[in-house]
């Protein structure tokens, strides 16, 4: 944070609000002893990313089921959208409410497009439909799933992947994939890593809950397939902080981290989508207090 605010590059963004950025930035983790990656210089609210991490492997793409939980972190596209077709100024509570109370409402104005989720677990195959045409399979591939199945049968392998960037569906998407690439990795004493490649980083607010959320998937999966977490590798490319996020920016780097929190995951399901919220439990977390930012649409 304090080498982008002071070294980094100036620019024009596509928000309009203006960026500091660096450019190709790397971080390990440890995963080792249940050591999951938390900032403890600001409030990270984690149970809003494990929230957020559930509703990805369902893939589901509306935001009714997150709202309906208390989160709130991918109205402001649907909103901006219905504000601007629409011509409402209708408030953030007033339109969650809607999307809560009125299906039809949430179908027309709740969907994000085929964002991650979509993408993870039901990423668009096709089937011959004969006469040399093709139509769209009723199901598609599921990389999670796959993923899973590799990595318990060839550990070895180098292609242990999974992404939300499918070009084909990009201009759907209220937000093309930030988190986009995932990779894993077998040891040979049998410790799982994750190299997760970040196209775009908000550091100021957005990081805090994609590497929390990298890390909580990589022990699901390392649970799933009878291996011990070991390292996240978190890897960014334009990494950046707001112009706008000024007072965030000095009251963190004022702050010393101190404390090592631990995640616990309370039950082992039969698959790695069948993870309750209430399956995991954070301790040794005594963070600072929160710091508020706006965010840039």
């Amino acid at each position: 944070m304090r080498r982008i605010w002071v070294e980094g590059d100036e620019r024009v963004d596509r928000t309009g609000v203006g960026t500091r950025s660096l450019f190709g930035e790397t971080m390990r983790f440890s995963l080792r002893d249940d050591a999951i990656p938390l900032l403890t210089t600001k409030r990270v609210y984690w149970k809003t990313a494990l929230r957020e991490l559930l509703w990805f492997l369902t893939g589901d793409t509306n935001i009714r089921p997150l709202v309906a939980q208390g989160v709130r972190i991918w109205t402001d596209w649907p909103l901006e959208k219905y504000r601007r077709e629409t011509g409402e100024a209708i408030s953030a509570e007033d339109f969650e409410a809607r999307v809560i109370a009125d299906e039809a409402f949430a179908a027309q104005w709740g969907d994000l497009g085929p964002v991650y989720g979509h993408q993870w677990v039901n990423w668009p195959r096709y089937e011959p439909a004969g006469e040399g045409l093709f139509r769209r399979a009723a199901q598609g591939h599921n990389q999670i799933a796959a993923l899973v199945e590799g990595l318990r049968n060839n550990p070895g392998s180098r292609r242990h992947i999974f992404t939300g960037w499918n070009v084909a569906d990009l201009d759907r998407m209220a937000l093309p994939p930030c988190h986009m690439t995932y990779q894993f990795h077998v040891r040979s004493d049998g410790g799982l890593s994750c190299l997760l490649f970040q196209r775009s980083c908000d550091l100021g607010l957005g990081f805090a809950f994609n590497v929390f959320e990298a890390a909580l998937l990589t022990r699901m999966i390392a649970q799933q397939c009878d291996l011990t977490a070991h390292e996240l590798v978190w890897t960014g490319g334009d990494v950046h902080l707001y112009l706008n996020h000024q007072e965030l920016v000095e009251q963190q780097l004022s702050r010393v981290p101190e404390g090592a929190p631990k995640l616990r995951i309370l039950r082992r399901p039969d698959s790695i989508f069948d993870y309750k919220f209430e399956d995991f439990t954070v301790e040794s977390y005594a963070p600072q207090a929160h710091i508020p930012a706006p965010v840039a649409v």
